[in-house]
């Protein structure tokens, strides 16, 4: 799987270690930004991943900044991203059977990289469920386009 890769210098140390796993997995890893501890601004880093995902340059995208919440904000502003702030494997694993979160976003303040990994296997290996999630999924997508989600009712 492709996957793009970045984060603000609040993840640089968690960014390092999840590009190695990602590597050593046989992963195609797109790095955006630089994994460096000198200050830098997460949005930048999150348009660049979420774009890559959007735009087929990458299968799936994972950021982490401080919290995750402003890399989470900025990466959802990107037409077609679906970003996920996940603090656990349960989140994990709910954001992609549920959501189909295509973006996941981590707390490099919070979490350690050892459990970024295990959050980020979870997170690569399961699948959407699809079924009733597809219809609130498309009702995200319907709120992308600046619809009524309603609109399309509980088919």
């Amino acid at each position: 799987m492709k996957i793009a890769l970045g984060a603000d210098h609040r993840g640089a140390v968690t960014g390092r270690a999840l590009s190695a796993q990602l590597g050593a997995a046989g992963h195609e890893v797109l790095v955006v930004g630089e994994f460096s501890e000198t200050p830098s601004d997460y949005p930048d880093v999150a348009f660049g991943v979420a774009e890559a995902v959007t735009d087929g340059r990458a299968d799936r995208g994972i950021l982490v900044c401080g919290t995750g919440i402003g890399a989470s904000i900025a990466a959802n502003k990107v037409r077609g991203a679906r970003a996920a702030l996940v603090h656990d494997e349960i989140g994990a694993e709910l954001s992609r059977r549920h959501n189909d979160a295509t973006v996941l976003c981590l707390a490099g303040d919070t979490i350690t990289s050892d459990e970024a990994v295990g959050i980020v296997e979870v997170w690569l290996r399961t699948n959407f469920d699809g079924g009733r999630h597809e219809r609130r999924v498309k009702k995200i997508q319907a709120i992308e386009r600046g619809e009524n989600p309603a609109a399309l009712g509980n088919r």
